[in-house]
C-alpha cells in the first residue's frame, strides 16, 4: 500500500459538482492498494499517519501530529498510485488491487484512522472526484506499507 500525505490549510472533495466531504485543517491521504495487500499493511499506515509528526509546535519545528492539533483527513482511495509507466508513455494499473477487494480495505484503513482519534472524512470510491485543496508548506510525505518498501 502506498499513502501520499499532504498537510493541509483546508480541502474540499465534490463529484458531479455536490460537495461530499470538507475538513477546514489536516491531511488529505490519497490512498493506494496494490494486489496482494492486506488488514496488516492497512492497520500500519493508518497508525503511521495519525502519528505522522508533521505540524510545527510552538518552537516552529515539525513536532506534531494531525491528532495533537485537532486537525481532520480527507481519506481518497486513488488506485493511480500503482500506476506504472516504465513502458511506453500510458501507465499500466496491472498492479492496483480489483475494486471490491481495494473498497474494502480502504473502508477498514478509514476505520483504523478513527480508532487512532481522527476525524476521518472520505471520497467516493470509484467516483471522478474533484479535490480542491490548499497545501500547506508544502509538506507531502509519501508512506509504504512494508510489503512496498
Amino acid at each position: 500500500m502506498k499513502a501520499v500525505v499532504q498537510r493541509v490549510k483546508g480541502a474540499a472533495l465534490r463529484v458531479d459538482g455536490k460537495l461530499v466531504s470538507e475538513i477546514p485543517f489536516g491531511l488529505v491521504v490519497f490512498f493506494g492498494i496494490r494486489t496482494g495487500d492486506g488488514e496488516a499493511q492497512a492497520e500500519y499506515l493508518a497508525k503511521k499517519i495519525a502519528n505522522l509528526r508533521i505540524f510545527e509546535d510552538g518552537n516552529g519545528k515539525m513536532n506534531l501530529s494531525v491528532k495533537d492539533v485537532g486537525g481532520e483527513i480527507l481519506f481518497v482511495s486513488q488506485f493511480t498510485l500503482y500506476g506504472d509507466a516504465s513502458h511506453g508513455n500510458r501507465p499500466s494499473f496491472i498492479l492496483a488491487e480489483r475494486p471490491e477487494r481495494a473498497e474494502r480495505l480502504y473502508l477498514f484503513a478509514a476505520d483504523k484512522l478513527r480508532e487512532c482519534g481522527v476525524e476521518v472524512k472520505l471520497g467516493i470510491f470509484g467516483a471522478d472526484m474533484k479535490i480542491e485543496q490548499l497545501n500547506d508548506g508544502p509538506v507531502t510525505i509519501l508512506l509504504e506499507s512494508e510489503a512496498d518498501a
